[in-house]
């Protein structure tokens, strides 16, 4: 067996479900589940009538580059939410949503013949360090803390990791802090890929999921500083933006000799995405409404709970994302959970289960995520439940 199998970390929600083990919660609530990233409003009728509409797409094989509609729609969307111009041809790349493809993206690009190191935001999305050590590199850790307004401190990097990184993944809208790079940080970065010549892979499946102001993009980035899409990648999906995790469709996008190379490994990896699949995702992509239909819902839900843990937990609404990355009064935040868990019903995610100890300390420690996915009702028992349970205890 691949021996890199033994280095990758129990998955965070692996590991909640050891702390939760033995709990026994209060069986006189209605339990609610605001620990999995995973959402819950409807998948419009658009994309389950395009689904099923085609299922005669069955019979057949696609293309791992996916057809000229798909492609030409995701490059049509690119620019009308970003402004940026797209060649659908070769600028664009379906993919069976931005996990599969984040995972794949870090074996074709790493160089195993060389010291490979790639960089990640700390609080992260474990994805990123399993396919970093899964493609044989070693994982370099950025800390997001409060003080950097939760966005990776590249002053942390030493010059001789630098030297040694290929790829260094960014995540804007972050998960889970919900923040998100300006022209600035992204001029830095920019900076440093031209001086050190790693690629850039922009996570930003959140993008769709703000309150007013639509997220700067990699793309739209470097369109905006006047330069090409060199070493450059980004990733997104339907799953938070049209409700369809269960879809499992996205793209990627940005150079066109990188997106080549990834291409060669796709055909050899079978990661083509069925007819059926592309005719909804080209529905999707085609389709603004049911977007900010689900963008006002998430509107609504923070709207609803912020004012309620006012003066229980330092928390504020994020730049984008449907997550609450919340302080808690505790350096604890896993016993934090447990409790919350027993006394209150409502289950959260520790911060420290996904980070790692990295500059002197783990920067998720001391905070719990919460994701506002379930409906209006229940976040906000949830949050009345979480506001009393720290007042009554910490308080």
């Amino acid at each position: 067996m691949n021996p890199d199998l033994d280095r990758l970390q129990p998955y965070p929600f692996q590991r909640l479900r050891a702390l939760l083990a033995g709990a026994r919660p209060n069986g006189q609530l209605a339990h609610v589940n605001l620990s999995i990233g995973e959402p819950k409003h409807p998948t419009p009728a658009l994309l389950t009538d395009a689904l099923v509409g085609n299922l005669d797409g069955l019979s057949a094989y696609p293309a791992t580059l996916g057809s000229d509609a798909l492609r030409e729609a995701c490059a049509g969307w690119a620019f009308r939410r970003y402004g940026v111009t797209l060649d659908a041809a070769r600028e664009v790349l379906p993919v069976n949503g931005s996990r599969e493809a984040l995972f794949s993206f870090v074996q074709a690009v790493v160089d195993r013949s060389r010291d490979a190191v790639v960089i990640s935001p700390n609080p992260f999305y474990q994805i990123y360090e399993g396919a970093a050590l899964l493609a044989g590199a070693q994982p370099f850790y950025v800390n997001c803390t409060a003080g950097n307004s939760f966005l990776p401190d590249w002053s942390a990097v030493d010059e001789a990791t630098w030297q040694r990184t290929q790829l260094v993944i960014v995540c804007s809208p972050g998960n889970p802090t919900g923040a998100v790079m300006d022209l600035e940080d992204w001029r830095e970065l920019f900076a440093l890929s031209d001086r050190y010549g790693f690629v850039i892979a922009s996570d930003e499946c959140y993008s769709e999921i703000h309150f007013g102001t639509p997220p700067l993009g990699g793309l739209e980035a470097a369109h905006k500083l006047g330069r090409g899409y060199q070493r450059l990648v980004m990733f997104t999906s339907l799953s938070k933006r049209s409700n369809a995790p269960g879809l499992r469709s996205g793209f990627v996008a940005g150079d066109a000799q990188i997106l080549e190379r990834f291409l060669l490994y796709r055909t050899y990896h079978g990661s083509a995405m069925s007819l059926p699949v592309q005719a909804a995702s080209i529905a999707a992509w085609g389709d603004e409404a049911h977007v900010g239909a689900n963008r006002d819902a998430y509107q609504a839900k923070f709207d609803a709970v912020l004012p309620l843990l006012e003066g229980a937990l330092e928390v504020s609404r994020p730049d984008a994302s449907f997550y609450l990355w919340a302080k808690v009064p505790v350096d604890d935040d896993a016993a934090f959970a447990r409790a919350l868990f027993e006394e209150a019903h409502v289950t959260v995610l520790p911060g420290s289960f996904l980070a790692r100890d990295a500059h002197g300390g783990n920067p998720g420690r001391g905070y719990i995520r919460i994701a506002l996915v379930a409906p209006l009702a229940e976040c906000t028992e949830a949050t009345h439940r979480i506001a009393r349970f720290t007042r009554q205890n910490y308080q």
